[in-house]
């Protein structure tokens, strides 16, 4: 009796308010937690077989619609109301939204980004294109390119592929601070293991181009726009033939041997996308490039 007397009362203006009957739902399973074993269990069963009442009449009401065109556009209308689809979404009587399915690539990424900082968020969904945004670490990182194209562009390409353009939207980076500065590669590079090694000053890497070094018996390609600097296995990944004699411009890197073509800020392949240079982790400590190479 104390529990029935403890059931919130909803009264005839507050049902059509979402956010009363959120509430509602919220206090009885905090009343249902409370009871034994068998009394939460027998609720929840119960709960569950008005669902599975509610989702079947759902179904009959969809398929009977589907037949009069009219009567389809109108429910395709309603559905865009974020309550109707909501529900139509738990019985599963539509497809996930683009804006879900864009949200659930991004998350499934958030977590490396998050570990070192930083996160993304999904700014506008326009198909075929969006618009994304780094935020924390990432916002301002030279190696932004690196993550967008290496994660992000990846996951959303792989979840969507409807989606076939992916803007990257400028976020306020954090103020410089005083003395030497560090700044790291993208998080996916940096999951390798190993120590940071120096490799060379930023000045010996030529603006706009590329140089090339042995560094603990890996051969390395550097390159560097402005104050960014990537680094990657000198190494074609059609047939692992040396790159550092392929002709530069722009920031693309052709190989003198086949001709596949490597967007150098990334180490995405424009000529096969399925494939890409392998990034190894870079930082610039001052005048100093240090990288930590991935075995």
């Amino acid at each position: 009796m104390t529990a029935l007397a403890a059931t919130p009362k909803i009264v005839d203006d507050e049902r059509n308010d979402i956010a009363h009957l959120v509430g509602d739902i919220e206090r009885l399973e905090m009343i249902f937690d409370g009871w034994e074993d068998n009394a939460r269990g027998a609720a929840r069963a119960y709960g569950l077989a008005i669902e599975a009442l509610n989702g079947e009449a759902l179904r009959r009401l969809v398929s009977a619609l589907k037949r009069d065109p009219a009567a389809l556009a109108a429910m395709k209308a309603a559905v865009t109301d974020d309550v109707v689809y909501a529900v139509m979404r738990r019985h599963g009587l539509v497809k996930p939204s683009l804006t879900e399915r864009v949200e659930t690539a991004l998350e499934g990424i958030r977590p490396m980004l998050a570990s070192h900082g930083g996160n993304v968020e999904l700014v506008g969904v326009e198909p075929p294109a969006i618009e994304v945004r780094f935020t924390g670490s990432c916002d301002g990182c030279p190696a932004s390119a690196l993550t967008f194209h290496a994660g992000v562009k990846k996951a959303v390409e792989e979840a969507c592929p409807e989606i076939t353009e992916i803007h990257q939207v400028k976020g306020m980076a954090s103020a410089a601070t005083g003395g030497e500065s560090v700044r790291f590669i993208s998080p996916f590079a940096l999951s390798s293991g190993g120590s940071w090694q120096y490799a060379t000053k930023i000045a010996d890497i030529p603006q706009g181009g590329i140089k090339s070094m042995e560094l603990d018996g890996e051969k390395i390609l550097l390159s560097r726009q402005g104050s960014i600097v990537t680094c990657f296995q000198n190494a074609c990944a059609h047939l692992g033939l040396a790159l550092d004699d392929g002709e530069v411009r722009d920031g693309i890197i052709t190989c003198p041997y086949h001709g596949f073509r490597y967007d150098l800020s990334s180490g995405e392949c424009l000529t096969a996308p399925a494939v890409q240079l392998l990034p190894h982790a870079v930082r610039v400590v001052g005048t100093r490039v240090e990288v930590r190479l991935q075995k």
